[in-house]
Protein backbone atom coordinates (compact mmCIF):
# COMPACT_ATOMS: atom_id res chain seq x y z
CA UNK A 1 0.00 0.00 0.00
CA UNK A 2 1.27 3.46 -0.87
CA UNK A 3 0.70 6.71 1.02
CA UNK A 4 -2.16 7.67 -1.31
CA UNK A 5 -5.35 8.85 0.38
CA UNK A 6 -8.28 6.50 -0.21
CA UNK A 7 -11.52 7.67 -1.84
CA UNK A 8 -14.59 6.91 0.27
CA UNK A 9 -17.94 5.56 -0.93
CA UNK A 10 -19.61 8.97 -0.52
CA UNK A 11 -16.88 10.73 -2.51
CA UNK A 12 -16.99 8.08 -5.24
CA UNK A 13 -20.78 8.28 -5.56
CA UNK A 14 -20.75 12.04 -6.15
CA UNK A 15 -17.52 12.19 -8.16
CA UNK A 16 -19.03 12.07 -11.65
CA UNK A 17 -21.60 14.76 -10.87
CA UNK A 18 -19.02 17.10 -9.39
CA UNK A 19 -16.60 16.54 -12.28
CA UNK A 20 -19.21 16.79 -15.05
CA UNK A 21 -17.31 19.58 -16.79
CA UNK A 22 -14.26 17.31 -17.08
CA UNK A 23 -16.49 14.75 -18.81
CA UNK A 24 -17.75 17.18 -21.43
CA UNK A 25 -17.00 16.60 -25.10
CA UNK A 26 -14.85 19.73 -25.20
CA UNK A 27 -12.51 18.22 -22.60
CA UNK A 28 -12.69 14.55 -23.50
CA UNK A 29 -12.49 14.61 -27.30
CA UNK A 30 -8.91 15.94 -27.56
CA UNK A 31 -7.87 13.72 -24.64
CA UNK A 32 -9.26 10.59 -26.25
CA UNK A 33 -7.85 11.44 -29.69
CA UNK A 34 -4.37 11.99 -28.19
CA UNK A 35 -4.41 8.73 -26.25
CA UNK A 36 -5.98 6.63 -29.02
CA UNK A 37 -3.30 7.73 -31.47
CA UNK A 38 -0.54 6.66 -29.08
CA UNK A 39 -2.23 3.35 -28.29
CA UNK A 40 -2.47 2.50 -31.98
CA UNK A 41 -3.42 -1.15 -32.45
CA UNK A 42 -2.25 -2.10 -28.95
CA UNK A 43 -3.69 -2.10 -25.45
CA UNK A 44 -3.87 0.81 -23.00
CA UNK A 45 -3.48 0.70 -19.22
CA UNK A 46 -4.81 3.53 -17.07
CA UNK A 47 -3.26 4.04 -13.65
CA UNK A 48 -5.82 5.39 -11.13
CA UNK A 49 -8.69 4.76 -13.55
CA UNK A 50 -11.26 5.96 -11.00
CA UNK A 51 -14.85 5.92 -12.25
CA UNK A 52 -13.72 5.52 -15.86
CA UNK A 53 -14.13 9.13 -17.02
CA UNK A 54 -11.40 8.54 -19.65
CA UNK A 55 -11.02 4.77 -19.72
CA UNK A 56 -14.62 3.93 -20.58
CA UNK A 57 -14.96 6.23 -23.63
CA UNK A 58 -11.46 5.25 -24.77
CA UNK A 59 -12.53 1.61 -24.69
CA UNK A 60 -15.69 2.55 -26.58
CA UNK A 61 -13.46 3.98 -29.32
CA UNK A 62 -12.05 0.54 -29.88
CA UNK A 63 -8.90 0.70 -27.73
CA UNK A 64 -8.64 -2.31 -25.39
CA UNK A 65 -8.31 -0.72 -21.92
CA UNK A 66 -7.39 -2.13 -18.52
CA UNK A 67 -7.11 -0.23 -15.27
CA UNK A 68 -5.54 -0.12 -11.84
CA UNK A 69 -7.48 1.62 -9.07
CA UNK A 70 -6.77 1.94 -5.35
CA UNK A 71 -10.34 2.69 -4.25
CA UNK A 72 -12.83 -0.17 -4.46
CA UNK A 73 -15.60 2.43 -4.22
CA UNK A 74 -14.39 4.28 -7.32
CA UNK A 75 -14.07 0.98 -9.19
CA UNK A 76 -17.61 0.06 -8.16
CA UNK A 77 -18.92 3.20 -9.86
CA UNK A 78 -17.00 2.23 -13.01
CA UNK A 79 -18.58 -1.23 -12.85
CA UNK A 80 -22.02 0.37 -13.23
CA UNK A 81 -20.90 1.55 -16.67
CA UNK A 82 -19.02 -1.44 -18.09
CA UNK A 83 -18.52 -5.12 -17.25
CA UNK A 84 -15.26 -6.50 -15.96
CA UNK A 85 -14.64 -8.72 -18.99
CA UNK A 86 -14.85 -5.64 -21.22
CA UNK A 87 -12.66 -3.35 -19.10
CA UNK A 88 -10.78 -5.27 -16.39
CA UNK A 89 -9.68 -3.32 -13.30
CA UNK A 90 -7.17 -4.51 -10.70
CA UNK A 91 -7.63 -3.12 -7.19
CA UNK A 92 -4.31 -1.85 -5.89
CA UNK A 93 -1.85 1.02 -5.99
CA UNK A 94 -0.29 2.30 -9.20
CA UNK A 95 3.29 2.05 -7.89
CA UNK A 96 3.38 -1.71 -7.34
CA UNK A 97 0.24 -3.42 -8.71
CA UNK A 98 0.68 -5.30 -11.98
CA UNK A 99 -1.76 -6.72 -14.52
CA UNK A 100 -1.23 -9.45 -17.15
CA UNK A 101 0.15 -8.74 -20.60
CA UNK A 102 1.94 -5.78 -22.10
CA UNK A 103 0.72 -2.44 -23.43
CA UNK A 104 1.54 0.14 -26.06
CA UNK A 105 0.26 2.90 -23.74
CA UNK A 106 0.19 3.51 -20.00
CA UNK A 107 -1.34 6.79 -18.89
CA UNK A 108 -2.13 8.92 -15.85
CA UNK A 109 -4.49 11.89 -16.24
CA UNK A 110 -5.81 14.78 -14.18
CA UNK A 111 -2.82 15.16 -11.82
CA UNK A 112 -3.23 11.70 -10.32
CA UNK A 113 0.50 10.97 -9.95
CA UNK A 114 0.42 13.55 -7.16
CA UNK A 115 -1.75 11.15 -5.15
CA UNK A 116 1.51 9.35 -4.40
CA UNK A 117 2.87 11.42 -1.52
CA UNK A 118 6.57 10.55 -1.65
CA UNK A 119 9.21 10.86 -4.33
CA UNK A 120 10.10 7.19 -3.91
CA UNK A 121 6.53 6.12 -4.69
CA UNK A 122 6.40 8.36 -7.75
CA UNK A 123 9.65 6.84 -9.02
CA UNK A 124 8.15 3.37 -8.47
CA UNK A 125 5.12 4.47 -10.48
CA UNK A 126 7.41 5.19 -13.44
CA UNK A 127 9.09 1.81 -12.94
CA UNK A 128 5.68 0.14 -12.90
CA UNK A 129 4.71 1.86 -16.13
CA UNK A 130 7.95 0.67 -17.73
CA UNK A 131 7.27 -2.90 -16.56
CA UNK A 132 3.94 -2.90 -18.39
CA UNK A 133 5.11 -1.26 -21.62
CA UNK A 134 6.25 -3.19 -24.63
CA UNK A 135 9.36 -1.79 -26.38
CA UNK A 136 8.38 1.39 -28.19
CA UNK A 137 5.38 1.94 -25.90
CA UNK A 138 4.60 5.27 -24.25
CA UNK A 139 3.89 6.50 -20.75
CA UNK A 140 1.73 9.67 -20.61
CA UNK A 141 1.14 11.96 -17.65
CA UNK A 142 -1.16 15.00 -17.43
CA UNK A 143 -0.01 17.27 -14.61
CA UNK A 144 -0.31 20.86 -13.49
CA UNK A 145 2.78 23.01 -13.11
CA UNK A 146 3.22 23.89 -9.40
CA UNK A 147 1.72 27.39 -8.95
CA UNK A 148 4.59 28.78 -6.87
CA UNK A 149 4.97 31.81 -9.13
CA UNK A 150 1.52 32.94 -7.99
CA UNK A 151 2.52 33.05 -4.32
CA UNK A 152 3.28 36.54 -2.96
CA UNK A 153 6.09 36.65 -0.38
CA UNK A 154 4.95 35.25 2.95
CA UNK A 155 1.75 33.70 1.56
CA UNK A 156 1.03 29.97 1.35
CA UNK A 157 -2.37 29.78 -0.40
CA UNK A 158 -3.34 30.04 -4.08
CA UNK A 159 -7.03 30.11 -5.16
CA UNK A 160 -7.92 28.03 -8.22
CA UNK A 161 -11.72 28.37 -8.31
CA UNK A 162 -14.02 31.05 -6.92
CA UNK A 163 -17.64 30.56 -7.93
CA UNK A 164 -21.10 30.54 -6.41
CA UNK A 165 -21.09 26.79 -5.95
CA UNK A 166 -17.44 26.19 -5.11
CA UNK A 167 -14.42 27.81 -3.49
CA UNK A 168 -11.12 26.05 -4.02
CA UNK A 169 -7.59 26.94 -3.00
CA UNK A 170 -4.27 25.18 -2.57
CA UNK A 171 -1.83 25.57 0.31
CA UNK A 172 1.77 24.69 -0.48
CA UNK A 173 4.78 23.49 1.49
CA UNK A 174 7.76 24.04 -0.85
CA UNK A 175 10.15 22.26 1.50
CA UNK A 176 8.26 18.96 1.36
CA UNK A 177 6.67 19.57 -2.07
CA UNK A 178 3.26 18.91 -0.53
CA UNK A 179 0.16 20.67 -1.82
CA UNK A 180 -3.16 20.48 0.03
CA UNK A 181 -6.29 21.22 -1.99
CA UNK A 182 -9.15 22.73 -0.01
CA UNK A 183 -12.70 22.61 -1.40
CA UNK A 184 -15.79 24.35 -0.05
CA UNK A 185 -18.75 23.10 -2.10
CA UNK A 186 -22.35 24.30 -1.76
CA UNK A 187 -24.22 21.17 -0.74
CA UNK A 188 -28.00 21.24 -1.23
CA UNK A 189 -30.49 24.08 -1.20
CA UNK A 190 -29.96 25.18 2.40
CA UNK A 191 -26.84 27.16 1.48
CA UNK A 192 -24.46 25.07 3.56
CA UNK A 193 -20.99 24.27 2.32
CA UNK A 194 -19.21 20.92 2.53
CA UNK A 195 -15.47 21.05 3.16
CA UNK A 196 -13.08 18.51 1.63
CA UNK A 197 -9.29 18.41 1.58
CA UNK A 198 -6.78 16.22 -0.22
CA UNK A 199 -3.00 15.95 -0.06
CA UNK A 200 -0.74 15.81 -3.11
CA UNK A 201 2.99 15.70 -3.80
CA UNK A 202 3.72 18.05 -6.66
CA UNK A 203 6.65 17.55 -9.02
CA UNK A 204 8.29 19.71 -11.64
CA UNK A 205 8.60 18.55 -15.27
CA UNK A 206 12.38 18.19 -14.95
CA UNK A 207 11.94 16.00 -11.86
CA UNK A 208 9.55 13.74 -13.77
CA UNK A 209 12.10 13.46 -16.58
CA UNK A 210 14.67 12.20 -14.08
CA UNK A 211 12.16 9.68 -12.73
CA UNK A 212 11.61 8.52 -16.29
CA UNK A 213 15.35 8.08 -16.86
CA UNK A 214 15.60 5.99 -13.69
CA UNK A 215 12.86 3.78 -15.11
CA UNK A 216 14.59 3.51 -18.49
CA UNK A 217 12.19 5.79 -20.38
CA UNK A 218 13.04 8.68 -22.69
CA UNK A 219 11.16 11.96 -23.07
CA UNK A 220 9.53 12.06 -26.49
CA UNK A 221 7.42 15.20 -26.27
CA UNK A 222 5.87 17.70 -23.88
CA UNK A 223 2.92 19.94 -24.76
CA UNK A 224 0.70 22.34 -22.83
CA UNK A 225 -2.64 20.62 -23.49
CA UNK A 226 -4.28 17.70 -25.26
CA UNK A 227 -4.58 19.76 -28.44
CA UNK A 228 -0.79 19.94 -28.66
CA UNK A 229 -0.20 23.61 -27.82
CA UNK A 230 3.49 24.39 -27.21
CA UNK A 231 4.67 24.08 -23.61
CA UNK A 232 6.22 27.34 -22.37
CA UNK A 233 7.21 28.92 -19.08
CA UNK A 234 3.68 30.37 -18.89
CA UNK A 235 1.93 27.01 -19.22
CA UNK A 236 -0.23 26.01 -16.25
CA UNK A 237 0.01 22.29 -17.03
CA UNK A 238 1.69 19.82 -19.33
CA UNK A 239 1.07 16.56 -21.14
CA UNK A 240 4.34 14.63 -21.17
CA UNK A 241 5.10 11.52 -23.22
CA UNK A 242 7.99 9.18 -22.45
CA UNK A 243 8.91 6.26 -24.67
CA UNK A 244 10.36 2.88 -23.80
CA UNK A 245 13.35 2.23 -26.07
CA UNK A 246 13.16 -0.62 -28.55
CA UNK A 247 16.74 -1.76 -28.01
CA UNK A 248 15.95 -4.02 -25.08
CA UNK A 249 17.51 -1.74 -22.45
CA UNK A 250 16.33 -2.70 -18.92
CA UNK A 251 13.89 -0.38 -17.19
CA UNK A 252 16.30 1.43 -14.91
CA UNK A 253 18.76 0.23 -12.25
CA UNK A 254 17.64 -2.46 -9.83
CA UNK A 255 15.82 -1.41 -6.67
CA UNK A 256 18.09 -1.51 -3.63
Amino acid sequence: MTSSELWTRATADRYDAEESEMSSAAVLEPTLAFLAELAGDGRALEFAIGTGRVGVPLQQRGVPVAGIELSEHMAAVLRRKVEGDTLPVAIGDMATTTVPGDFTLVYLVYNTITNLLTQHEQVECFRNAARHLRPGGRFVIELGVPPLRLLPPGQVAVPFDVSEQHLGFDTLDPGEQILVSHHFTRDGEDGRYRRDTSQHRYAWPAELDLMARIAGLELERRVADWNGAPFTQESARHISVWRKPTGGRPSGPPTA
